[in-house]
């Protein structure tokens, strides 16, 4: 049996963004604050929703809207055919910066599930799945 034991991770790599504009002068973000306006009322941290527990949310701070499945920044280097054997119809490239700022494209978390050292955005996607199940799962290695 192997203790219970605490590890550090470490993750270095470099994302290659292509160009794009801004995403404000987008003319898609209308989308994307439609979709804040329509739901920010009702709005749960996806992964506070999920377990039916909001426990370890950020409560203190505003909601924040995450690109689930395709960051905006990566629009114009988007493979669609490859997209469309997830999302059939998202083939169009006149049409999939709508898609990514879309509904099924966005979801809402709470900042330490966004940004935090577990969130979606600093976690490897295998241990951010994981900590949907386990209760304090990953957090910020302490500063000496």
């Amino acid at each position: 049996m192997t203790d219970a034991h605490d590890q550090v991770f470490t993750h270095r790599y470099i994302v290659h963004y292509p160009d794009h504009e801004p995403r404000k002068g987008d003319p898609t973000y209308r989308d994307f604050n439609a979709y804040r306006r329509r739901t920010k009322a009702t709005a749960q941290c996806n992964i506070g929703e999920h377990r039916d527990d909001f426990s370890e949310c950020d409560l203190l701070n505003p909601l924040e809207l995450h690109h689930a499945h395709i960051e905006f920044a990566l629009t114009n280097n988007l493979d669609l055919k490859w997209l469309a054997v997830d999302y059939p119809g998202v083939d169009d490239p006149k049409k999939v910066g709508e898609w990514v700022n879309s509904a099924v494209n966005l979801l809402w978390l709470c900042r330490a599930h966004h940004r935090g050292p577990g969130g979606v955005h600093v976690a490897s996607a295998s241990d951010y799945e994981a900590s949907k199940y386990i209760r304090g799962l990953i957090s910020a290695v302490e500063k000496k």
